[in-house]
């Protein structure tokens, strides 16, 4: 019962806070039906920027009755001007770092599991021509795409322009720095196929 009522307190007390930080909050973070926030996330969004969380969103920033120590809320940041964020319905996020440049979609039903770092920029330039200015660059971006079904351990980093296909599974711990296929088991620094499974036919 205690915990029943500390999730309502949290996920209401997280949507008041979004609605009084965003004047346009609809325009600017759009959440689903039956979206669940356990404790505050760090959410930022740039100016015309968007953060979209399809139904029944578990946002899990909660080291309480999560399996494996937690180090950080989640982090939802649209850094720069148009980028956006797309969570797809009945996934979960764990205390992981969703940054975009640029665009960073997830599909329905992940998991994604604590520590996480996803980002699809690296926020410099390499500047080898002048390293020096190195520290004064921003750097580009390549689109993320995580399609349906994907669940990824703990403890990974999933580096810019990397697609991770449909039913994959990422080992904890690992750098995903190619794209994965779809239905296989993943892992490594850098992340390579382990096994392989065939897709179910409906």
């Amino acid at each position: 019962m205690i915990r029943k009522i500390d999730n309502l307190l949290s996920n209401r007390l997280t949507t008041f806070l979004l609605r009084f930080y965003f004047g346009n909050f609809e325009k600017r973070v759009r959440l689903g039906k039956g979206v669940k926030f356990r404790k505050c996330p760090r959410i930022e969004v740039s100016k015309k920027a968007k953060i979209i969380i399809g139904d029944n969103v578990l946002i899990n920033s909660k080291n309480k009755g999560y399996h494996i120590n937690m180090h950080s809320p989640v982090k939802l940041v649209a850094d720069r001007e148009n980028a956006i964020i797309q969570i797809g319905e009945n996934s979960r996020i764990h205390g992981t770092c969703i940054h975009a440049y640029n665009s960073i979609s997830i599909g329905k039903n992940c998991l994604i599991a604590a520590n996480c770092q996803i980002m699809d920029g690296s926020g410099h330039d390499l500047s080898f021509k002048n390293v020096s200015n190195r520290i004064n660059t921003t750097g580009g971006s390549r689109p993320i795409s995580i399609e349906d079904n994907v669940w990824i351990g703990a403890n990974c980093i999933i580096m810019p322009g990397v697609t991770i296909g449909f039913g994959s599974v990422i080992a904890a711990g690992s750098v995903v720095t190619k794209d994965i296929p779809a239905m296989c088991v993943a892992g490594g620094n850098p992340a390579r196929v382990l096994k392989e499974y065939q897709k179910q036919t409906e």
